[in-house]
């Protein structure tokens, strides 16, 4: 089936990635992100400017209809490792200039009316009360909703990630477990650091290069509180022999040999991307693209489930 695919807050790619062939156009507006997405799909229509300014009618007039519609609005508003989102629920949806995105996404999927949507975040995002609302939200649209919560490292991804996918589709992924490979059989391989893209050792003060030579495997630099009190860990050296940690936009981890900070196409390859797809951007948002995004193994899954369903519909 040759399906029409958007990709409304793209981003690097992640997730377009498990829809490659049918990806018709996405929507992103920071230019470093909209240069790295156009890099690594060419064929694919951008939208470069902000959601809020676009229409389905300006998408229908430019593209035509779309079979499904898929995106991750920004997490930060709900998920609790942040610790300055706001303390009521319904303020980090309806307050938060970030947190309102979603609706944004909601907007977009009853002015086109695809056959599928698939919005991703963090599962905080339908913590109650926000899950009734969420429900509410699409049901006015005319859309069931199912929050499947999918653990990437079950289906492949080295690390590790529990996210919701809201979608009018039961997404069951039965049958497509794969064991995830370990950090050393992950970065094994890589060539030395300068020999691909966004492969660059990241310099690192004297202080803190003399502290994170006395750190082990599992050992932090760097620890805080998140948005419900608990204590977080950064700059986390690797254990070699496990899977790695959740990789988050400001997640940064320390090589398990070497006395450095991993580079952006180690953490990409520890998310499952693959060593051809390019990040631009200064070397932060380069992690940013890389934290933010969904792990190209668990999307081709549910890509995979995807097409099945509509092949059955």
């Amino acid at each position: 089936m040759n399906l029409k695919i958007l990709d409304v807050y793209s981003g690097a790619g992640g997730f377009s990635l498990g829809f490659r062939n049918c990806i018709l156009a996405a929507i992103e507006n920071h230019p470093h992100v909209v240069k790295t997405y156009r890099a690594n799909f060419p064929d694919a229509i951008v939208f470069a400017e902000d959601v809020k300014r676009i229409s389905g009618r300006d998408i229908l007039k430019t593209v035509g209809e779309v079979d499904v519609v898929i995106g991750g609005p920004p997490c930060e508003p709900f998920t609790s490792i942040n610790p300055k989102r706001m303390v009521d629920p319904y303020d980090r949806l309806f307050t938060d200039r970030q947190g309102r995105l979603v609706l944004e996404f909601t907007r977009l999927v009853d002015e086109l009316k695809p056959r599928i949507y698939i919005l991703e975040n963090v599962p905080e995002l339908v913590s109650e009360p926000l899950g009734s609302m969420i429900r509410k939200i699409f049901n006015r649209v005319g859309y069931e909703t199912h929050f499947n919560m999918l653990e990437a490292e079950k289906y492949g991804t080295p690390s590790r990630r529990r996210r919701v996918f809201i979608s009018n589709l039961e997404i069951d992924l039965s049958g497509m477990e794969e064991t995830p490979k370990c950090v050393q059989e992950v970065l094994g391989d890589l060539p030395p650091p300068g020999s691909l893209p966004n492969h660059s050792i990241i310099s690192i003060g004297k202080s803190r290069l003399s502290r994170i030579k006395r750190l082990r495997w599992g050992q932090s630099l760097y620890k805080f509180r998140d948005g419900r009190g608990n204590i977080r860990y950064n700059w986390t050296r690797l254990n070699p022999k496990k899977i790695a940690p959740t990789i988050y936009g400001k997640a940064r981890f320390i090589h398990p040999y070497e006395h450095r900070l991993l580079t952006v196409r180690e953490q990409a390859r520890l998310m499952g991307f693959p060593d051809n797809h390019v990040f631009y951007g200064g070397v932060d948002r380069q992690f940013d693209q890389v934290g933010e995004a969904v792990p190209p193994p668990l999307s081709k899954k549910i890509a995979k489930k995807i097409i099945k369903d509509m092949n059955e519909l």
